[in-house]
Order: structure tokens, then C-alpha cells, then sequence
């Protein structure tokens, strides 16, 4: 397959890069652990994202919920905020502000005994909603006091998570949530009146586009404040189940925003709400922690296509997950196992870590976009890029030229099947399940992009090169003057070839 780029002066395009806005974790008590914080310091320092979004803030193994009995049998409620500082703290540290997710219930505040996950999240409304709204008005007071009332203000708020599932909300009772909604966002504006708050935090599925119609038509008829609306945005078609394992074909990248699309014209149908912004607080190729496409170099390419264009449908998105640390399904056994994160478990970098980097470094004035390719001017006058071969059986030939005057110099980062893929590596050991030290250094070194620097061909007012993106590779380009400096006497070609 062959392509032509070609960018001429003044060329503009439509891209808008919210790639750092937020990542995603699984349950907050895994930041506890010093393999998760060892993974979230080694993604921050390529990605910085500027959010974290987790579940089970309020689930028992945070703590937050205390109960006990006084000698006379009363019941006294209690809060326990020793886990919460130190997640909160870890995040602040690594340069992130939570976009807080308030659920799951604690298990003494439950109306029901249904649980979900191994860790058994307790995914029902409130026995008494009082008790409730005093839990989450305890926990935004003491985090305000800790960290300043302006500081957590500025934390987007979030209300459950998909509630139209009934694994995540009883029965997926609509009518239940949209009252806890009433309750807890009018709990949360009389302690914080700026904190921004929104909802249904919705995932796909039939029926799914309805709840933000009527989550909206519910918040207008009541006055009820909405700063923002979720929802969640996965790819993956019909489950195939082999043993512990989940495959999909998987939809396209077109497919995708185009639901997204909906919800940002059901939102915008409502002219109290034109406008405000749609947060995907979740999206991923699959939605199962043990479907093997995320540890793939084709996970990485079809994430490259949808970082290009849902910047298009929404102010922010939020990949699940940036680390392998997690548990829904029970403890991984393995360091490759499918799990969702950007890096395996052994601080091993999965291609889409890299899809995901090179993104977030993306700044400047778009100049070219289409289903291969984003390309940008940045303010020193460099061009920057990403590149991208997916949903392909070929490589992918492209000529490239831009507007440059003087001498340049072309650096890549290569990511591909070829030559950053730990996976394959991993597979060709024999997939053990325990590492010793030899095979986990091989596995990070493997993990790492082919770094290159090739001459340019400039001429007529242009940069032209000619580059090969074999299938599911996803590469970073950069376009820098490259003047000559050379050292009095310094002769490179005495015993190197140009």
C-alpha cells in the first residue's frame, strides 16, 4: 500500500489533543502497592497525564466507612481517612489531580448483598441516603482541609459508574440512579459550590444513548446542577471465551466516534446543556482484562487512529488502565495475561504505552490529518508527527513532504511487530509466568522504541522523505533544522560512510 502526504504552507487541519487529560486505574487501595506506583512513576515520565480516575473510593478496602458499637449498643459511624491520604498523596506526587469517581457503596451502607468482581465491590444503591451523602460530604471536607478547598475544588467529579449495566448499579435501575444523582450532587455543591460535577458515566449497550436523554431531561426538570456529562467507549464485538481468556473482532475507529458523536448531539440537543463538556472517563479496544489484544502492537496502531480523532467528539478521554496492577478478575498470573494496562507487570512497556507518548508530546498547529497520519507545526518552526499502519495486512509505503528551508534532519521512533515487541519475546521464552532477572531486563529492553536518524532530502522549498510502516506500527516523526557545527578538525566521514 502505498500513500502521498503532502503539506503545503498554510495548511491547516482539525486536531485537538486531549491525550494527557486522564488515565484510568482499577480499584484506589491498588496504589498501595509498590509495583503500581513503580508502573504509574514510569508512564508518567513519557505521558504526564494531569488526571487519574479509579474505582471503589468508598469500598471497604479504602475504609472510609467505619461502624461500631458502643458499650450502651449504639451504632456509631465513623470515618477512616488513613488510605485515602496516602492514594491521594500518591497521585499528587506523581503530578496528577483524581477525577474522582464516587462509589462503589461500603458494604454496612449496602440496600443489597450483590457484589461484583473478585474483590467484591458492592454495586447497589444506599440503604439509607443520608448516611450516604454524609459519607461523601465527610470525604470532600476532609480533603479540603488537607489539601485546600481550592485545590480539590479544581477535581472533576464524577457520580457512580455505569449505572446502566446491572453488574455496576442493581438491576441497572435508572430511576435509583437518577435519584442518588439528586441526592449526591447537591450533597457535593454544599461543600465544594466549584467543584465540577457530572454524570451518567453510561457504557454501550442497547439502550445506552436513551439514559443520557433522559439523565438530562431528569437534571433540567429539577434545576439540578450538571458540569459536564460521561460516558465509557469500548471497541470490542461479540466475546469469543477460551479458558480464562476473552477475543473479539473489533469495530473501527470510524464505528466508534461515531457513537460518540450521538451523545455529544443528544447533549447539545438540550440547549441548558450545549456545550458542556463530554468526558470519556473510559475507552479501550476491549472491555476484559484478560482479552490478549492489549498487550499487542495492534492494540497500539487502532489507538493511535482513536487518539486522532476524539478530541473531534469530546473535551477529554481517559484510557483504561495505565498499569497491569489490577484486579477485577483476580490476581494476574502471569506478566502478559491481556490486562488493560499501557505496561505490563514488571514495569515492562507495552506498545500502546508509546502510542500514548508520542500523543501526549503532540503540540502545535495541525497542519495534516487523516486515517494515517497527524502531523503538526511546532512553535520553534520543527514539524512533529505521528504515524500509524492498522487495521492493514501490508506495510505501508508513505512519501512525505513538508515546507522547510535549510538543512534537516528526520528522527524517528519506530515502533512495531519488529522491533518493539515484548509480547513476541516473551512468547518465544516459552511464556513462563515467573521472570528471573535475565529475561526481565531482555523484556523492558524489548519494550523500547527503535530510535533512528536519517538524512532529509530538501529541495524546491520542501523536506521530502520516505518512510515504511510495516503493519500495526505506530511512529513518531520529527522534522528539526539540523545547521552544521562542526569541531575544527572533526572529520566524521574519516571513518564513518554518510
Amino acid at each position: 500500500m502505498e500513500k502521498k502526504i503532502i503539506v503545503h504552507p498554510g495548511d491547516k487541519a482539525v486536531f485537538r489533543n486531549c491525550t494527557d487529560m486522564c488515565v484510568g486505574t482499577g480499584r484506589l487501595d491498588l496504589a498501595l502497592h509498590d509495583e503500581y506506583q513503580k508502573e504509574l512513576r514510569a508512564v508518567q515520565k513519557v505521558c504526564h497525564f494531569r488526571h487519574m480516575r479509579g474505582h471503589g473510593l468508598f469500598s471497604d478496602q479504602m475504609g472510609i466507612y467505619q461502624e461500631r458499637k458502643t458499650p450502651q449498643g449504639e451504632t456509631v459511624v465513623e470515618y477512616c481517612f488513613t488510605y485515602l491520604d496516602r492514594v491521594m498523596d500518591c497521585y499528587l506526587e506523581n503530578g496528577m489531580k483524581p477525577f474522582l469517581e464516587l462509589g462503589f457503596m461500603p458494604e454496612k451502607l449496602s440496600s443489597s448483598d450483590q457484589v461484583l468482581f473478585y474483590w467484591k465491590a458492592h454495586t447497589v444503591p444506599p440503604r439509607d441516603m443520608q448516611a450516604w451523602c454524609s459519607l461523601v460530604q465527610a470525604t470532600l471536607r476532609h480533603l479540603s482541609k488537607r489539601y485546600g478547598k481550592e485545590e480539590v475544588e479544581s477535581w472533576p467529579c464524577e457520580i457512580w459508574n455505569e449505572p446502566n449495566l446491572p453488574g455496576f448499579w442493581e438491576h441497572a435501575d435508572k430511576d435509583k440512579y437518577l435519584e442518588l444523582y439528586r441526592a449526591t450532587v447537591l450533597a457535593v455543591k454544599e461543600v465544594l459550590p466549584g467543584m465540577k460535577v457530572g454524570g451518567p458515566a453510561i457504557c454501550g449497550g442497547d439502550g445506552s444513548q436513551q439514559w443520557i436523554t433522559d439523565f438530562l431531561a431528569y437534571c433540567r426538570d429539577r434545576a439540578l446542577p450538571v458540569d459536564f456529562v460521561t460516558r465509557h467507549a469500548y471497541m470490542a464485538q461479540t466475546p469469543e471465551y477460551i479458558g480464562r481468556y476473552v477475543y473479539h473482532a473489533m469495530g473501527t475507529v470510524e464505528g466508534l466516534i461515531a457513537e460518540m458523536q450521538e451523545s455529544r448531539n443528544r447533549i447539545d440537543s438540550f440547549p441548558e446543556y450545549r456545550g458542556i463538556p463530554l468526558y470519556i472517563t473510559e475507552f479501550n479496544t476491549s472491555y476484559n482484562p484478560r482479552c490478549p489484544i492489549h498487550d499487542t502492537n495492534m492494540n497500539a496502531a487502532i489507538c493511535a487512529g482513536l487518539l486522532s480523532r476524539l478530541g473531534d467528539v469530546a473535551e477529554g478521554y481517559s484510557y483504561w488502565t495505565f498499569g497491569d496492577v489490577f484486579e477485577e478478575t483476580g490476581i494476574a498470573p502471569t506478566p502478559f495475561h491481556g490486562g488493560f494496562g499501557m505496561m505490563a507487570n514488571g514495569e515492562i512497556p507495552k506498545p500502546t504505552l508509546w502510542a500514548f507518548s508520542f500523543f501526549a508530546g503532540l503540540r502545535g498547529d495541525a497542519v495534516y490529518k487523516d486515517e494515517h497520519a497527524v502531523l503538526v507545526k511546532r512553535p520553534d518552526g520543527a514539524y512533529e508527527g505521528v504515524l500509524w499502519n492498522a487495521y492493514a495486512q501490508e506495510a505501508l509505503e508513505l512519501d512525505l513532504a513538508v515546507p522547510f528551508v535549510g538543512s534537516a534532519v528526520v528522527l524517528l521512533d519506530r515502533v512495531d511487530e519488529d522491533c518493539c515487541n515484548p509480547l513476541r519475546a516473551w512468547h518465544l521464552m516459552g511464556e513462563p509466568a515467573d521472570l528471573n532477572p535475565e529475561q526481565l531486563s531482555f523484556l523492558r529492553a524489548a519494550g523500547m522504541p527503535r530510535q533512528e536518524a536519517i538524512a532529509a532530502d530538501c529541495f524546491e522549498g520542501a523536506v521530502r522523505v520516505h518512510l515504511t510502516l510495516k503493519e500495526n506500527a505506530v511512529m513518531r516523526l520529527r522534522i528539526l533544522p539540523a545547521e552544521r557545527h562542526t569541531d575544527d578538525g572533526y572529520n566524521y566521514s574519516y571513518y564513518c560512510k554518510e
